[in-house]
């Protein structure tokens, strides 16, 4: 069998073909690297898809959806099974159907092209499916609470395109990607000046992202800030055993005195193994030492609040059922504020299920927790002079929820607990997604997690400091405050999208006037 007729999605080979590209395509993330994937993994979905049937380009997207999400986040099983301990059916369920649903945007993808796409040309592989896919990217990240992660841009934080990121965004830097995966198809496939036109598209990116990527886009806002961001390394399945809180305790205190006197001390998400309104006399204690060594803290705690409207404290209830909990920053700095969780985890941090099975899971007694949402606006946290855009786990998976906020800030902070997946690649993932924000708000970035990957960012998405994983540390560093708005900040996704639909459109006209043509 031909080359050409392997790569045929009608071959009885295609579907295993485009879940081997899709899970091919995983290993340009992080900690792979391996990002020539994100041109060549799409760019063979691309050829695949050529004269499909509507069903039969469908499979095929779906099968390379599979692939792709199956391979690039394996690592929810060790969070369901490993640590939330769901029973391993429960487990690969909910696992199967996240990476159904995922899988189900390629097959649209499939779907539409076959169905109203050019059958080729250049308004087919370099303007119709390069701007479905980004459209449907943006819609993946926030349709039924949104699933951003493994979007195309983010592995390109270590490469030119990243120089596009300020400008237009993750989307943009996904864009520039899917079209240079289109141009391959077109060099393979296309008419003459179709192939011209691809070598452009393959050559150009490289140089324009170079040369914006030289741009600051910002300005220093002030002096350096020193930072110390605490890791307590606490196991997982250790971390909140009764037996071990108060261990736990005395080694965040620890570690926190021996940095006091740095203007700004971060622990990580959830640190302490108690909730914070059970812990007042010793956050109490920590507070005073800071405020006498003239350290600001921001410490991720859990909380509970009364589940009235307008309750400001939990502390006089008494009835847990009546209770709302938060996943929460609490900052000492010149006043105590909060910062609140907005994205919360699905099956994590909130079950989206109906009644009838959250009681069913009451009965079974399996461990799961309710967090309540945080504003979706909450205003950037002033600490040591900085104004600070924070987040919380995967939430800065999320930018345009936080654009607001970050336009007003000076730097991002973001803390996690990634070790709820083990020593798996998802840290290593967050942590690009982490470098991507960086790099869009041109704003240093300081993220601090449980047991690693503790570091700070510089503007550029290059990690300046970056603490030991899996052992207790104290990261130390400086951050310098940047003030103004990259074109990403002041317009977000709307240009980007702008592009994607006015591209479809007109791929989907020229497929009319074709058929028009024909008739």
């Amino acid at each position: 069998m031909s080359p050409e007729s392997l790569l045929r999605g009608e071959s009885a080979a295609g579907p295993l073909i485009a879940g081997l590209a899709g899970a091919a395509l995983a290993l340009a993330f992080a900690p792979f690297g391996l990002w020539p994937f994100t041109v060549l993994a799409p760019a063979l979905l691309f050829a695949l898809l050529q004269d499909c049937t509507p069903r039969r380009a469908a499979w095929i997207g779906f099968c390379f959806g599979i692939g792709t999400f199956a391979a690039g986040t394996y690592w929810l099983y060790v969070s369901i099974h490993g640590f939330g301990k769901a029973p391993l059916w429960l487990a690969l369920a909910l696992m199967a159907a996240l990476v159904a649903v995922m899988a189900l945007y390629c097959a649209a993808l499939g779907y539409v092209a076959a169905r109203w796409l050019p059958p080729r040309g250049a308004a087919r592989w370099l303007v119709g499916l390069p701007a479905l896919w980004v459209l449907l990217e943006w819609v993946r990240g926030w349709l039924l609470s949104g699933f951003g992660w493994l979007s195309l841009g983010y592995a390109h934080t270590d490469t030119w395109l990243a120089g596009f990121a300020p400008v237009g965004g993750i989307h943009a830097v996904s864009a520039i990607v899917l079209l240079m995966a289109g141009a391959l198809v077109a060099l393979w496939r296309g008419m003459p000046r179709e192939r011209v036109a691809a070598v452009v598209l393959l050559v150009l990116p490289w140089p324009v992202g170079a040369a914006l990527d030289r741009l600051a886009w910002t300005d220093p806002a002030g002096s350096p800030v020193g930072v110390a961001i605490v890791q307590g390394a606490i196991p997982q399945d250790q971390k909140w055993l009764e037996s071990n809180r108060e261990t736990t305790l005395r080694r965040y205190r620890d570690l926190t005195l021996q940095v006091l006197g740095t203007p700004l001390v971060v622990w990580p998400e959830a640190a302490a193994p108690d909730l914070a309104n059970n812990i007042v006399p010793y956050l109490r204690d920590l507070a005073r030492a800071a405020e006498a060594q003239r350290s600001a803290l921001l410490l991720g705690l859990i909380r509970a609040e009364p589940a009235a409207a307008g309750a400001a404290t939990a502390s006089a209830a008494t009835d847990l059922d009546e209770l709302a909990y938060f996943n929460s920053l609490l900052a000492f700095g010149d006043e105590v504020t909060w910062y609140d969780k907005h994205h919360l985890v699905p099956f994590g941090e909130f079950f989206p299920v109906p009644k009838m099975v959250r009681r069913w899971l009451r009965l079974m007694s399996l461990p799961y927790s309710d967090f309540t949402r945080g504003a979706a606006v909450q205003p950037p946290l002033q600490l040591a002079g900085l104004k600070l855009s924070a987040s919380i786990c995967y939430e800065d998976a999320y930018p345009t929820t936080q654009r607001r906020t970050v336009l007003d800030s000076t730097a991002l902070v973001n803390v996690t607990n990634d070790a709820w997946f083990g020593r798996s690649t998802a840290r290593y993932q967050h942590l690009q997604i982490s470098r991507m924000r960086a790099i869009e708000a041109r704003r240093f970035m300081v993220r601090a997690a449980n047991d690693g990957v503790s570091a700070v960012i510089d503007p550029q998405g290059a990690i300046v400091a970056q603490a030991p994983e899996y052992e207790a540390a104290v990261l130390r560093a400086q951050v310098t405050p940047r003030r103004g708005a990259t074109p990403y900040l002041q317009t977000g996704n709307a240009p980007i999208l702008l592009l994607g639909i006015v591209g479809l459109l007109f791929s989907l006209w020229s497929a009319y006037r074709r058929r028009e043509r024909i008739l």
